[in-house]
């Protein structure tokens, strides 16, 4: 590889040294130039005026004009919510092809400065249609009236046709490439947590079951009602045959027959043995789930003991955070929750940050910090489709983001936000759940420390231990741990944390106070035995971050491909 810096295309070079025009970058690998490239310009493309460009795209709408010889198409390729106007005449293509809504084009012409007074800084008059993937307008799902969100997740695989689904995909690409760049730029490595694991962070024990047991039992079954297996008589002449077998090979080895003899005698009793062992394996085989001791034996299953998809990477992301210090995880999550709220999908994305030689203080400062580079994030890289969702969903999407990346968070101790709740209380304020010492808080005590009380980002720390996970640090009190949670305006929590317990007695002590086995943590425990150090860490749930920064308000709506009960499409 040489080392010399990569040089532009000779052509743009030329265009670039020769003109004073500037140059429409196409896309790296594709021959065409991202809309984007165009219209995402500070003069929103009108410097391009007199450039050629092959754009491609679908049609969000088109509409025929003078009396047919020529039509509009507004364009979008999904590079970013504006559209491009595009100018067909009738002598270029037929227009009835191009107009229907959701008609994929790629089209070339020259780029004009569209006449005074209209919106547009920029058109393409089109020269040559390139492709045109057509749509039939009376079978078209999408139809161009607006669509609820709730119709669209009942056609999940064309919803990221609309206008609100790509902002959305485009939000939600910006905040995971600033969760990487966010804690890669402070150090912290990238670990890939298993999907498949045999321990419940939680211990809330709703985790969906990883078996293959269920698929063998029904091959076991069809298998049976093809072959039926052998009868016990089958298999005690299998064992005489054998036998008889057994006695010829030894009756001609006394008289001393031919080495031919022997070997050929040797061969049927090899082959009725095989039998033998092939028909006591059939005869074995039972209909159903495999049980043992009248429990269903996973040491039949494909992992030999029982297996569960994730509730979170924090346990498994720990033994790397006790051997390289500073490491993030970012996955996928599963709930096996029968919950059908705004606020809850069953496949879920966990943000993940563990930081060895760390306390509850620096948890709380790497969360805060965090959130804040994510708001100013979406600030800076995506302010074109948060104005699309603050004109559609949420008017006060964009100054929340303003307000909490340049605001302070509160912190206060959970016994504190208690008191000003119970004073909340006596002032006349109603909630629908009862306010004392030892509740965990429900959303809409969240969202009154955070909308009403505070008006800005809020972390409670210090929480009940009765209320949190077992791994958490046990406080002096013995009655706290060091847990926090940074609660938001519009969706309360974002963030859970802790500070985990590194005394090995202390939280061997925990398991058991729970009522939990401690066999399946052994391994966690030995983290405590071998080395252990001051640890934090916290989980930020990445859908609810995307539903903080639109104002979108159901989850099932921020995330490609929404699971939740009775719905797993595609």
């Amino acid at each position: 590889m040489s080392d010399q810096p990569l040089q532009p295309p000779v052509d743009q070079l030329a265009a670039a040294t020769l003109s004073d025009v500037a140059v429409v970058p196409k896309h790296e690998f594709s021959d065409r130039v991202p809309i984007r490239s165009i219209l995402g310009r500070p003069d929103g493309g009108s410097g391009l005026a007199g450039q050629r460009a092959r754009v491609g795209g679908w049609v969000k709408t088109g509409r025929k004009q003078g009396s047919g010889s020529f039509a509009f198409l507004e364009l979008n390729d999904g590079s970013c919510p504006m559209n491009l106007q595009v100018i067909v005449d009738s002598a270029v293509a037929d227009l009835g092809l191009l107009v229907p809504t959701g008609t994929c084009v790629a089209v070339e012409g020259v780029l004009k400065a569209p006449p005074e007074g209209t919106k547009q800084k920029i058109e393409l008059r089109v020269e040559e249609v390139v492709h045109v993937g057509p749509v039939d307008p009376a079978k078209y799902p999408l139809p161009k009236t607006k669509l609820t969100l709730e119709f669209l997740r009942d056609v999940v695989h064309l919803r990221p046709k609309t206008n609100t689904i790509s902002a959305v995909a485009r939000i939600r690409n910006a905040l995971a490439y600033a969760t990487h760049t966010f804690f890669q730029k402070h150090g912290f490595l990238y670990i890939h947590t298993p999907i498949i694991t045999t321990s419940d962070c939680e211990g809330a024990g709703e985790m969906f079951q990883v078996t293959t047991l269920i698929n063998e039992a029904e091959k076991v079954e069809k298998e049976l009602i093809k072959n039926p297996p052998p009868s016990e008589e089958d298999i005690e002449a299998a064992k005489l045959l054998v036998k008889e077998k057994g006695e010829a090979v030894a009756q001609l080895k006394s008289a001393k027959a031919s080495k031919a003899d022997i070997t050929a005698s040797v061969a049927e009793l090899t082959k009725a043995k095989e039998k033998l062992s092939k028909l006591e394996e059939r005869f074995k085989l039972k209909p159903g789930i495999p049980q043992k001791d009248g429990k269903i034996d996973y040491e039949r299953d494909f992992f030999a003991r029982q297996a569960f998809l994730t509730v979170s990477g924090q346990l498994q992301v720990e033994t790397f955070a006790c051997s390289v210090s500073s490491v993030y995880t970012f996955g996928p999550t599963f709930r096996a929750e029968h919950s059908h709220t705004s606020r809850h999908l069953a496949e879920f994305w966990m943000v993940e940050p563990e930081i060895a030689f760390a306390d509850l203080k620096d948890d709380m400062n790497c969360a805060e910090a965090y959130v804040k580079f994510l708001c100013k994030w979406l600030l800076d890289d995506c302010l074109d489709d948060m104005e699309f969702m603050a004109k559609n969903f949420d008017k006060t999407c964009i100054d929340r983001l303003r307000m909490v990346a340049s605001t302070p968070f509160e912190r206060i101790s959970y016994t504190e936000a208690v008191d000003l709740l119970v004073e909340a209380v006596n002032g006349g304020k109603q909630f629908e759940n009862k306010v004392e010492w030892g509740i965990d808080l429900a959303s809409e005590h969240e969202r009154y420390l955070t909308e009403v009380k505070f008006q800005k980002p809020v972390i409670v720390y210090n929480y009940p231990k009765g209320i949190k996970a077992f791994y958490m640090r046990l406080n002096d009190d013995s009655k706290t741990v060091a847990a926090m949670d940074v609660l938001v305006p519009k969706v309360g929590e974002l963030i859970g944390g802790s500070q985990r317990e590194e005394r090995y007695e202390v939280i061997r002590d925990r398991i058991l106070e729970m009522e939990l086995p401690l066999e399946p943590y052994e391994w966690y425990l030995d983290l405590r035995r071998y080395g252990t150090v001051k640890h934090c860490g916290f989980g930020l749930g990445f859908e609810r971050m995307i539903l903080f920064a639109t104002g979108i308000d159901n989850i099932r709506d921020v995330i490609p491909f929404p699971r939740y009960p009775g719905r797993a499409d595609l």
